[in-house]
């Protein structure tokens, strides 16, 4: 992509070499269904090999000779010249807000990659700091035109680059921030990227934008003349780079102060529609506070990076020529002038947002997302996060010292780590916006796979993330579903898979159709309502008495259908329908026993005392057909001369069994796995089912959670970490992987991710029963 040729000159005796551009994944130039990733008839062949060996907590030891390194970040992970605390990250989490705001950096070091939307598509950040007049890149692939020599001949040529670069030394990862340290010119610089999560806070929640902290300091106790430039590109508004754009500065009131802000869109805006998973409508919102400092200035990429190289400031100018995003590349930049800087960090925040109005469409009506019933405008939404700032900061602390002591607790430094890029993660895929009815709702878009809106079988694997730190947020997650199948559209006697084929549009399936999934899909939701009530008892009653009638609706489906499941489709669907599934049938089992508690806290005790039983009575059936005739272990269906004898497959629809109390595995059971699967794990985890090498991160964890009481649990955790920390497919978090590899295999990015929490969703539970 040219944004490098801009007119700045600088002598250097060699040109140097250009780093090479970060590779998109095929899967982000379309959107394919889940069933189509893969029909592998055995294992999945080991590509690349393991990229680095774990040497201390986040330092990755020299790379395989099979492991492929494909940029300047790769490089310096690899020779184990960069820490990486608790966990080096696939990709690193930048501003994470939700299923459209949703930019991370895939690599290692902030300087010489450019930052991209979660499908690969570049959304980018360019910063140059200029110390003592010497200019520094620390953020992004801002090049520029550097004038060499042409050997001895006398005819000087150009080359498209940086001549120099901010030394990164760390890179920190904590549940809502991501934090890079550089230094170079005698100055230390930090950048901080902090999304947060606000659990219980709605209207904080619901703030469609995300901060970049930037702060500098001398180091060797010099003083230092420093000018920080940081600019976003009209990527941000479109995957399409064909697309026209507009853009205008604006100036909003905050706290006393008043906020300098970009405000670029597409000229064509198509609300609640998509151009390659980005929104097609809406406002991309850049913005920083007025200081004495400060200048602006949008235009060409190469002109406005050069007249911050050449000048340290900008002209206070907006480019009036509006035009396509690859038409000259239009940056749009901030300029602080720090001054004379000495020991004492000065800092620079910013944040970037996208503000879409309406949010979502739900069986035909547009619904507004939830900020904007909290504010008056969305400049009223901007001078408010900016403002909160500081109290944002002492929120995360507390959040992320809370997560990281509780996941130390349970599963060690490796747990903490896989928290710490699970969160956002979880929370991305979602947002918040006013139902029908006046009240919060929330949505989950199935990010990566099918697009489908508020998919159960995404949003029950993600549920351990709500359940652990904002179980009110799992409610609003479950309640459009349950307010489509309680309207009637629904035809059907079980629960729906989804509520649109396509986000952001909830159409719903009136006709019945969909990628049904019947059994497993009403086990989620009854699973996931017990956990909600458990989690919640106050208002979970209340909420148990307003859906009872679905709810029991829902389990009668089960109770007609167990103990044998017969032929269904289930969540791991890229694997195929399957007969007579063990798996399968536990989660019904236990959904069952759910409803047998959701009967009990809605006052219904002739109910909990039937469904309870019925439950019994299922387990017993369950455990005698699921055993493998050898003892060592479950089938992965259900035994006989032509059934599962022999297979075998991950049972992470165990979990359930603890979270809700249900007891109903026996303990035998339960050692009898945790002896097999770590006998038959690979480097990178437990294989999902014979006889594929692939695993899910997400059911790993619930396995992990399960079986926490056994040494396997730990082994599960570590494998999985050592998948994520030194993983070569530098994507957004993939939950599905190789475990002889660690290469993705399939999915990235996805809100499934919340299920890395699975042990500390154990932590409060209600054992009764």
């Amino acid at each position: 992509m040219p944004r490098d040729d801009h007119d700045v000159s600088i002598q250097v005796t060699e040109p140097s070499p250009a780093a090479p551009a970060p590779v998109v994944p095929a899967s982000a130039t379309r959107r394919p269904r889940r069933r189509d990733f893969l029909r592998f008839s055995g294992g999945v062949a080991a590509v690349g090999g393991l990229a680095g060996t774990i040497a201390g907590t986040g330092v990755l030891a020299p790379a395989s000779a099979g492991a492929a390194v494909t940029s300047q970040s790769d490089t310096a992970a690899a020779t184990g010249s960069l820490a990486a605390t608790p966990i080096r990250p696939p990709a690193a989490p930048l501003a994470v807000r939700g299923p459209y705001l949703s930019t991370w950096l895939p690599a290692t070091v902030s300087p010489a990659t450019w930052q991209e939307f979660w499908q690969g598509h570049t959304t980018a950040m360019g910063g140059i700091a200029r110390i003592d007049g010497v200019a520094y890149v620390f953020m992004g692939d801002p090049g520029i035109i550097l004038t060499v020599p042409n050997g001895n001949y006398g005819t000087p040529s150009t080359v498209q680059g940086f001549q120099q670069a901010l030394q990164q030394t760390s890179l920190e990862v904590t549940p809502t921030r991501t934090v890079f340290t550089l230094e170079g010119g005698g100055v230390g610089l930090t950048l901080e990227f902090l999304s947060p999560v606000e659990p219980g806070d709605l209207t904080r929640q619901s703030i469609p934008l995300s901060y970049l902290v930037i702060s500098a300091r001398s180091i060797d106790g010099a003083t230092h003349d420093v000018q920080v430039y940081a600019d976003i590109s009209g990527e941000w508004c479109s995957a399409d780079d064909s697309q026209e754009i507009t853009w205008a500065p604006a100036q909003v009131s905050y706290g006393g102060g008043t906020l300098q802000a970009w405000t670029i869109q597409l000229a064509n805006q198509q609300p609640l529609t998509e151009q390659n998973q980005q929104a097609a409508w809406g406002t991309t919102v850049w913005s920083t506070p007025v200081t004495s400092g400060l200048t602006y200035q949008s235009g060409q990429d190469i002109l406005v990076r050069a007249q911050f190289v050449d000048n340290g400031q900008l002209t206070n100018t907006s480019d009036p020529n509006y035009r396509a995003i690859q038409d000259d590349w239009p940056v749009f930049g901030f300029c602080v002038d720090l001054g004379q800087l000495g020991g004492t960090a000065k800092s620079v925040p910013l944040s970037v947002g996208l503000v879409r109005t309406p949010a979502v469409s739900y069986l035909g009506q547009d619904l507004q997302p939830l900020w904007a019933a909290r504010f008056s405008s969305w400049q009223d939404m901007l001078g408010f996060f900016h403002a909160d700032l500081a109290a944002a900061r002492g929120r995360a602390d507390l959040l992320d010292a809370k997560i990281t002591s509780d996941a130390r607790s349970v599963g060690g430094t490796a747990y903490a780590g896989l928290c710490a890029i699970a969160l956002r993660q979880a929370y991305g895929g979602t947002e918040l916006v006013v139902g029908p009815d006046g009240q919060p709702w929330a949505f989950l878009k199935e990010i990566s796979s099918d697009g489908n809106v508020s998919t159960v079988d995404v949003l029950f694997p993600a549920s351990p993330a709500w359940i652990y730190a904002d179980p009110g947020y799992l409610a609003l997650l479950l309640e459009p579903l349950l307010s489509y199948a309680e309207s009637g559209d629904w035809p059907e006697t079980f629960a729906p898979h989804d509520l649109g084929s396509a986000y952001p549009v909830a159409s719903g399936h009136n006709d019945g159709g969909g990628e049904n999934m019947p059994m497993e899909e009403t086990g989620n939701m009854l699973i996931m309502t017990a956990a909600y009530i458990q989690q919640a008892p106050g208002p979970g009653a209340a909420f148990a008495t307003a859906h009872y009638t679905i709810l029991k609706q829902w389990a009668d489906y089960l109770v007609a259908n167990l103990p044998d499941p017969g032929y269904q489709n289930q969540t791991d669907d890229f694997a195929g329908p399957i007969a007579h599934s063990v798996n399968l049938a536990l989660k019904g089992i236990i959904a069952v026993a759910a409803m047998s508690k959701i009967a009990a806290v809605a006052g219904n005790t002739a109910d909990a005392a039937s469904y309870k039983s019925q439950a019994q009575q299922f387990i017993s059936y369950w455990v005698t057909h699921a055993q493998d005739p050898s003892a060592a272990h479950l089938d992965l269906t259900y035994n006989g001369p032509d059934g599962g004898n022999g297979t075998w497959g991950t049972t992470y629809n165990g979990f359930a069994d603890r979270l809700l109390g249900t007891g109903l595995i026996p303990s035998s059971v339960l050692a009898e796995q945790a002896a097999w699967y770590e006998s038959v794990s690979n480097l990178f985890g437990l294989p999902l089912q014979v006889p594929h090498s692939y695993a899910k991160s997400d059911w790993e964890m619930f396995t992990a959670a399960w079986l926490s009481q056994y040494p396997v649990s730990q082994q599960l955790i570590e494998q999985v970490y050592t998948y994520a920390n030194t993983t070569p497919s530098r994507v957004p978090f993939s939950d599905l992987y190789d475990t002889i590899s660690g290469n993705q295999v399939g999915f990235q990015a996805r809100p499934v991710q919340g299920g890395i929490f699975a042990l500390l969703a154990l932590l409060h539970r209600n054992a009764e029963g």
